[in-house]
């Protein structure tokens, strides 16, 4: 199915204005992209941990250039007929001007979402300024507002030392004022504050699952005001957990019992393109 960046964007527009919370799973490359698309997700968001990790880094800021996610976006994007949102990270510089290119870019390589988040990745100041924080959320704005491009606003206390809910819903708001269509706030700790957020928004929430810690249903996240699920690396660890308990039962044990628990060649190959032969 041949579909065009704006209906992929209209698509993706809807599922965020529509009743109940809809599932967006996070692929690292366009294979994982394929598999996912074939079992009926809506739409697809790509993952910087999951592309870190393949590339042998660590996740963090500064751990992937803007180019290498982009060429990898741009894979994801061409893999699927779904719309795919991407994990922008800080904007890949600190002034809003960083900002408002890389959503030009992003929206370059198909993308119809992204997301700026207000981390540093300088480990003496996690987190931006509030007033450039907002600066930044309000660049990436603008320079979404004439294009097919669903833009999300990233508070990252939680994840960097501040647990601070005030402060992240303040941030939340500022950001919603600024221009943000999607908020997100990776690293909740319960319920009660995912529906504080979701209670003090006027625009749709995010909230990330697989984390470890806790765990919530898709209905218990949807009583609560959640529009979007997403996973963020956690599959891409799975797969690293089953790969690594592969190994190391061939290693420890001599053995090779993991192969039953395998998708076969065949299922494999059945989830990706077929080469075409001249």
């Amino acid at each position: 199915m041949n579909r065009t960046q704006l209906e992929k964007f209209e698509t993706f527009k809807y599922l965020h204005e529509r009743e109940g919370t809809f599932i967006i799973p996070n692929p690292w490359n366009a294979g994982t992209a394929m598999m996912l698309t074939s079992l009926g997700f809506d739409a697809l968001a790509t993952t910087s941990a999951g592309l870190a990790f393949a590339l042998g880094r660590c996740d963090g800021i500064a751990a992937l250039s803007r180019g290498e996610t982009l060429v990898n976006c741009r894979e994801i994007v061409e893999a699927t007929h779904l719309p795919v949102t991407a994990d922008l990270e800080e904007g890949f510089g600190t002034s809003p001007d960083s900002c408002a290119e890389t959503i030009r870019l992003a929206a370059g390589v198909g993308l119809v979402g992204g997301s700026i988040e207000d981390a540093t990745g300088n480990p003496l100041a996690p987190i931006f300024e509030f007033e450039q924080a907002v600066d930044r959320v309000r660049a990436a704005s603008e320079a979404s507002r004439d294009l097919p491009f669903l833009l999300t606003a990233r508070s990252e206390n939680f994840l960097h030392g501040k647990p601070d809910l005030d402060d992240t819903i303040r941030r939340l708001k500022a950001f919603e004022e600024a221009g943000a269509d999607v908020l997100y706030a990776p690293g909740l700790p319960n319920l009660d504050a995912i529906r504080a957020v979701c209670e003090a928004m006027d625009k749709p929430v995010n909230v990330v699952m697989g984390r470890g810690g806790a765990t919530y249903t898709v209905e218990d996240l949807q009583d609560v005001g959640v529009k979007r699920i997403s996973v963020g690396g956690s599959f891409a660890r799975a797969a690293l957990g089953a790969f690594m308990a592969a190994a190391r039962e061939v290693k420890e044990q001599g053995t090779f019992h993991y192969a039953s628990d395998a998708l076969s060649h065949k299922e494999a190959s059945d989830f990706m393109v077929q080469p075409k032969i001249l």
